[in-house]
């Protein structure tokens, strides 16, 4: 695997300070958000520095019941030939199910049906893509009921079966440890480090107990501790510091590579089985209590580390779906489990069997929050017109419209929904009822709209449209017919 170094994600909001950062080896981009035709000047210009880019393809879903999205994997192809990328990455995630989308990366129950599925799926994103591939473990919130292995087992298992690399987010395994109580340590314990093809860090902050994983704050110790007790197993080939918003200044983020890269640089030394001098608590505090403490549990009957020579999967022959009806029944069996979760989650279903309710509400709430925040990302005027009304108006319309398409049709979606309100009392109201009508009239395109107020709108534009065509014949006026009869009668009589 080429080496990579220690990294930065690319962001348009901060892509004049990585050009000035200090040792930035390389570079990750969200795969969807960029157009290979017209890369961005920025990282047009990194790329002719040398610095290599990754797409991180974030819309995939190869952990979902369904057969990958030829156009998809046709899209991430393109862009990693475009970037001249040694590999592309994704998630083992699943983001549809049942005609809903969640807007966000959801986790897959680590169970033989999932498993199968998802090793069909990597195998045929494995054969549409021209260069090799590696998945990312996710933060969850939720805890499948019934999960059949632990995820480092897992995740070893996906390896042995596919070939597929790993790219290990050490935040992610510690917003698991302190919202599902699992074990960073033992999944490490379980992987198979030759696989790893680079690293996540990133920060997070904890509200009421729940850890979340925001890359908005900066990387707190007990991450960059887990990235040392990787770091003393095994050295990987990249480590790369993830920042979506929030962005500080350049020099703090320096700072944080800097620090970052001390700890990838040089593994601490490990005196005994388990981890590193970790001690047993939640991890979300900031402070250090001796060295390497990462605030995980102590597991100090924790294996030795897997080597390559030491894989216990491996060596057994593999368990394989019956061909045909068997991975047809792991996919439907799949689909009907993650369509009641997300029912559940964006359209107010029933909580399916098995499941937290309360965890469940809160992750239907954070999905609502990032919905809204795409949202006014990709459609930065709505704020700007609704001011702080925005927010509450946009999860009062989330909560009984679930996202079935983009986030682009979705913004359509949230102002049909406000133009189709009767609530015009206030004079601010209408005033930004006409903005929101002219925003809409800009970007509406020809799909079908439903019947009542949008409709209307939307059909008195079309005429409008039309009347203003070249070579349109102009509408006769009700009367005309019966004008031109009466003067054709009167030139008769003459």
């Amino acid at each position: 695997m080429r080496r990579l170094g220690v990294g930065m994600g690319w962001r348009p909001e901060i892509a004049e300070e990585i050009g000035r950062l200090p040792g930035v080896d390389w570079v990750e981009v969200v795969s969807e958000n960029i157009c290979p035709v017209a890369l961005p000047e920025a990282l047009r210009v990194l790329r002719e520095r040398g610095t290599a880019v990754v797409p991180h393809g974030v819309s995939l879903g190869l952990g979902g019941a369904e057969r990958p999205d030829a156009g998809r994997l046709a899209a991430l192809a393109e862009r990693a030939e475009a970037l001249g990328a040694p590999l592309v990455t994704e998630h083992i995630a699943f983001v549809r199910a049942g005609g809903l989308e969640a807007g966000h990366l959801l986790p897959v129950p680590r169970t033989r049906d999932a498993l199968d599925v998802l090793c069909e799926n990597v195998r045929i994103a494995q054969d549409a893509l021209p260069v090799p591939l590696a998945l990312e473990n996710i933060a969850a919130l939720v805890n499948w009921p019934d999960e059949e292995m632990p995820e480092g087992r897992f995740l070893a298992e996906l390896v042995d079966r596919t070939g597929v690399r790993l790219l290990i987010d050490v935040a992610n395994l510690h917003t698991n440890h302190v919202n599902r109580g699992e074990d960073p340590c033992a999944v490490l314990d379980e992987l198979p480090l030759e696989a790893i093809a680079y690293v996540h860090v990133a920060g997070g902050i904890e509200r009421d107990g729940v850890w979340h994983d925001t890359h908005a704050h900066p990387v707190t110790p007990p991450i960059l501790d887990l990235l040392a007790e990787l770091r003393s197993r095994t050295a990987p080939p990249g480590v790369l510091l993830e920042r979506d918003d929030n962005f500080p200044a350049g020099g703090e983020l320096a700072a944080e590579l800097e620090e970052i890269r001390a700890v990838f640089a040089t593994p601490r030394v490990r005196t005994g089985p388990g981890p590193l001098g970790v001690r047993t608590g939640s991890g979300t505090s900031g402070v250090r209590t001796g060295p390497g403490a990462s605030g995980v549990r102590t597991n100090p009957d924790a294996p030795a580390p897997r080597t390559a020579a030491r894989r216990p999967y491996a060596s057994q022959p593999q368990r394989q779906p019956a061909p045909g009806h068997g991975i047809g029944t792991a996919r439907r069996r799949l689909a009907a489990a993650q369509s009641g979760l997300l029912s559940a989650l964006v359209a107010g279903a029933p909580v399916p069997a098995g499941f937290d309710g309360t965890r469940l509400r809160v992750q239907a709430e954070a999905l609502a929050a990032k919905r809204a925040a795409v949202v006014a990302k990709v459609a930065p005027e709505l704020p700007g017109v609704l001011g702080d009304g925005y927010r509450p108006a946009f999860l009062r319309y989330a909560r009984t419209r679930p996202l079935t398409g983009g986030f682009r049709r979705d913004a359509l979606s949230f102002v049909e929904h406000l133009l189709a309100s009767k609530d015009e009392t206030e004079p601010r109201d209408r005033a930004a009822r006409r903005e929101l009508t002219r925003w809409w009239r800009q970007r509406s395109g020809p799909a079908p709209l439903p019947a009542g107020r949008t409709a209307r709108l939307a059909e008195q534009l079309a005429r409008r449209l039309r009347r203003q065509q070249p070579g349109h014949a102009p509408r006769r006026r009700p009367g005309s017919r019966r004008r031109r009869a009466a003067g054709r009668n009167a030139s008769r009589a003459d």
